[in-house]
């Protein structure tokens, strides 16, 4: 005897193999977890003075990740007198976000924290 569902009231009881039910159990649980969509966190670097070219390479990376339906965090790196200029960051993360806004949207805006600037974007909600 196997109490199927001690919440209800009365509560439910049924005569079964234990043994075979736990298994069954297990199985449906599997099958839920394999189910399940994992979003992971792609990571995109660059420099304040990245050129054209290299950003779109970067920008053709961040765009199949999201494709994929992971996110995306851009990062600057600042070096040396770089640190002095967190506008010329701000200006390449924006070049990004217009150049991925067809497909992803930003989550976390542009925040600097000591030598790099980080943003989070992720795939449109469909």
């Amino acid at each position: 005897m196997v109490e199927v569902s001690p919440q209800a009231d009365p509560p439910v009881c049924r005569i079964m193999d234990y043994g075979k039910y736990k298994y069954q159990q297990a199985k449906r649980a599997s099958e839920a977890r394999k189910k399940q969509v994992k979003v992971e966190i792609k990571e995109v670097k660059m420099r304040p003075k990245t050129d054209d070219h290299d950003f779109q390479f970067k920008i053709k990376h961040a765009r199949r990740f999201l494709e994929e339906g992971n996110k995306v965090k851009l990062t600057i790196m600042f070096r040396g007198r770089e640190n002095a200029h967190p506008d010329q960051g701000l200006k390449q993360l924006s070049k990004a976000i217009e150049a991925l806004k067809d497909i992803g949207q930003v989550e976390s805006h542009p925040s600097k924290m000591g030598r790099f600037m980080t943003m989070m974007i992720g795939p449109l909600k469909k």
